[in-house]
């Protein structure tokens, strides 16, 4: 896409940190989508966007034996802790305090991206997001989004796929 293209010139809507980022993986022309109420849960983004709220990717920090973990999982589903702590061989797995995720990540809960965080985690990609062929997340805060292929999402976030979504009784 050249730089005089809408969607070229749309990674400055992201959070500063996260445009680096996009810029940093040859990324900078992705497009990124600025609403002006929040999308901060996986439902407001997907109402905003007019996609199933299983493409929402939602990116979730979680503390496994003292250390940060990303979780990304499809915001139609939860997460199930004993399936991460298994995949891990952690004695134990819980969410991470709002600190917790600013300090590991960069960003606060509601506009945690996928990648371009302050430090480099262990990332569990949930199979369920290979489901879509575009999904969308957040873009560094909880005003914007970006959509990309998920196989990429994961590549770029350095993700293992994973089977850790709560089973439905």
């Amino acid at each position: 896409m050249s730089s005089e293209s809408p969607a070229g010139s749309t990674h400055h809507l992201a959070h500063p940190r996260f445009a680096a980022a996009l810029a940093e993986l040859g990324l900078g022309d992705l497009e990124v989508r600025r609403f002006p109420d929040a999308t901060r849960t996986a439902q407001q983004a997907a109402d905003a966007i007019g996609c199933e709220l299983s493409q929402i990717v939602k990116s979730l920090i979680f503390e496994a034996d003292g250390q940060p973990v990303l979780v990304l999982m499809d915001g139609s589903s939860r997460v199930d802790t004993e399936l991460v702590r298994a995949e891990l061989g952690a004695a134990k797995v819980g969410r991470a305090n709002a600190d917790l995720v600013r300090a590991t990540t960069g960003y606060a809960i509601g506009g945690v991206p996928p990648f371009g965080h302050l430090t480099r985690t262990r990332v569990l990609a949930d199979r369920g997001l290979l489901d879509h062929d575009v999904v969308w997340a957040a873009a560094g805060d909880p005003h914007t989004v970006f959509p990309m292929e998920p196989k990429t999402l994961v590549a770029h976030a350095g993700g293992s796929v994973v089977d850790v979504r709560e089973q439905s009784s």
